[in-house]
């Protein structure tokens, strides 16, 4: 099975660029089954998996759509990336505080939270601003709860210190999957956020526990389907997002029958889908942060004997 994929540094100078610039890479999935990745920034630009049964887009079932990492898109915030997934496209960027809510001060841990909104013209139609009509949605609120919640489970908040990351996701473009592209971009820019507080005050020890990704899954017409857009999302006939991370603990998994119930296969079928798509997202992840991992003057990222010693009870209290 054949997929390409692109990394694409250097922010707003770049933008213009980015459809000139690839880069290709490798990497083993499930079964031994070789994943090909390189530059694309439509489905046009991507090579198809051999896997039967295409797509309206002419993806396969089990097949991402094509993705896009911008880092450094902003000038300000201390970590930023715009993520393509498809046509989908969230800005993520991360801002540093030196201080914590009020629930935590004195206690010497931080805090990770986030906020997530859509431009008015996002979608097909026109949404008029949530701030002009009270405030955010139930929809907002929840979304903005599992970003947050999502990326807590995956840095070391005693390490932190008392200072406050939150993670803002605006949606420019949406066109399905906005919430787990919001998780997968908003790690990066955490750990962009985090790369850039270390150049000034090393860590004491690796603040981050490892990678943190998501991806939508569903059936739609009886099939599951991995990363669906919303031409797919409004005919499911179930719909799931998964949150997982890079060393394969689940995070989250939340799945609604919107018409009849599905069985525990089709569970498991889901699950399969995206624990797949949510390995090929980590590997790209880890092509754009390796660089910056390496070149820190102390770890950023916990080993994978480091995790093993957590005791992820106590440290969630």
């Amino acid at each position: 099975m054949v997929l390409f994929f692109g990394v694409v540094w250097g922010g707003r100078e770049l933008w213009e660029k980015r459809d000139v610039i690839s880069f290709r890479m490798g990497f083993w999935f499930n079964a031994g089954m070789m994943i090909e990745t390189t530059g694309a920034t439509g489905p046009e630009g991507s090579k198809k998996s051999t896997v039967s049964s295409k797509r309206h887009d002419g993806r396969h079932p089990d097949e991402l759509r094509p993705l896009q990492l911008i880092c450094s898109f902003t000038r300000y915030a201390e970590g930023s990336v715009l993520i393509e997934a498809g046509h989908t496209r969230v800005l993520c960027t991360a801002s540093v505080e030196e201080k914590v809510p009020g629930f935590l001060k004195g206690k010497g841990v931080g805090w990770v939270t986030a906020e997530y909104a859509m431009l008015p013209r996002a979608t097909q139609t026109r949404t008029a601003r949530e701030s002009g009509r009270g405030g955010p949605s139930g929809r907002t609120h929840e979304i903005q709860r599992l970003i947050g919640r999502s990326l807590r489970s995956v840095i070391d908040l005693a390490a932190l210190g008392e200072r406050t990351i939150t993670i803002d996701c605006d949606v420019i473009q949406a066109d399905g999957g906005t919430r787990t592209a919001s998780i997968t971009g908003g790690y990066v820019a955490l750990a962009l956020a985090l790369s850039r507080i270390g150049e000034d005050r090393p860590w004491p020890r690796p603040v981050l526990r490892d990678y943190l990704a998501a991806v939508s899954v569903g059936i739609v017409g009886e099939k599951a389907l991995l990363d669906l857009d919303y031409h797919e999302d409004a005919s499911a006939e179930v719909d799931m997002n998964v949150v997982r991370t890079g060393e394969g603990r689940f995070v989250e998994l939340q799945g609604t029958a919107e018409t009849q119930p599905f069985s525990r296969s089709q569970l498991d079928a889901m699950v399969r889908l995206a624990e797949g798509g949510v390995d090929q997202l980590v590997a790209r992840q880890r092509e754009t942060l390796q660089p910056l991992f390496e070149a820190a003057r102390r770890p950023l990222l916990m080993s994978a004997e480091e995790r093993r010693l957590i005791n992820w009870k106590e440290d969630a209290r």
